[in-house]
C-alpha cells in the first residue's frame, strides 16, 4: 500500500482550518465548563438540601448520558419547540453540559481535600464563609485538583470529534468529507492520526509540566 503524499499535502490548508475550529470549540467549552463547575460548588457550599439535590441531579444526568445523545437533543429536538440552535452553538452547549459535570466533581474532591486545619485557622482570624471560600478553600482546592482538571482538558479537546455529527467542520468532519469525495481513506486517516498526535501529545506534556511547577511553587513539593 502506498500513500498519495501530494494529495495529503494538498489537504493541509483545510485541516488547518479544522484545527482552529477544534480548538475554538474545545477551549470555549473548557472555559465555560470551569465556570459551571465553580458555580455548582458555590451552590454546594451553602449546604442546602435543595441545592445539593439540584447539583447532584445535574451531575448524574450529564455523566450518565452520552455526549452524542446530548448533542442530538440540543441540535434536533430543541427546534421542534421553536428553539433554533446552530451546530457550533449546539457543540458548545453539549460539551459544556458534560464538561461542567465532570469538573464539578473534580473541584468538589479538591475542596474536600483541603486540610480542616486551614478552615479552622480561617475561622479563627474572623473570615466569613464567603471569604473562607474565596481566599482559603478555592485557591488550595484548585491546586489540588490540577491533575484531574488537566486530564479533563485533554478529554474535552478530544471529544470535539463528536461534534462532527452536527456538521461542525472540525478534524473528524473534514476527514470524513475528504474520504467521501476522493476515497482516500488511508491517507486521510493518516493525516487525522498525525494531527491528533502533533496537537494533543505536546499539550499533554506542557500541562503536566505546568502542573508540576505550580504545585512545587505553591504547595512546596
Amino acid at each position: 500500500m502506498t500513500f498519495d503524499l501530494a494529495f495529503m499535502l494538498s489537504t493541509l490548508p483545510a485541516f488547518g482550518r479544522a484545527v482552529l475550529t477544534t480548538f475554538k470549540v474545545g477551549l470555549l467549552a473548557i472555559g465555560l465548563s470551569l465556570l459551571v463547575a465553580l458555580m455548582a460548588n458555590v451552590l454546594l457550599s451553602f449546604k442546602r438540601r435543595a441545592l445539593d439535590m439540584l447539583v447532584r441531579a445535574y451531575v448524574e444526568l450529564a455523566r450518565n448520558t452520552p455526549l452524542l445523545i446530548q448533542l442530538f437533543f440540543i441540535y434536533f429536538a430543541l427546534p421542534s419547540v421553536g428553539v433554533q440552535v446552530s451546530g457550533f452553538t449546539s457543540a458548545i452547549v453539549a460539551m459544556t453540559f458534560l464538561g461542567g459535570a465532570y469538573l464539578t466533581e473534580v473541584l468538589r474532591a479538591g475542596i474536600e481535600a483541603v486540610p480542616v486545619q486551614q478552615l479552622e485557622a480561617g475561622r479563627a482570624i474572623g473570615l466569613s464563609g464567603g471569604q473562607l471560600l474565596r481566599y482559603v478553600i478555592l485557591p488550595q482546592a484548585g491546586l489540588l485538583s490540577l491533575p484531574a482538571v488537566f486530564a479533563n482538558v485533554i478529554f474535552l479537546l478530544k471529544e470535539t470529534t463528536v461534534v462532527s455529527a452536527v456538521a461542525v467542520p472540525e478534524l473528524l468532519y473534514t476527514t470524513k468529507n475528504y474520504i467521501a469525495l476522493y476515497y482516500k481513506t488511508y491517507e486521510m486517516l493518516a493525516v487525522l492520526t498525525g494531527l491528533c498526535l502533533v496537537l494533543f501529545l505536546p499539550l499533554s506534556l506542557v500541562l503536566g509540566l505546568l502542573e508540576r511547577r505550580l504545585q512545587r511553587g505553591h504547595l512546596g513539593f
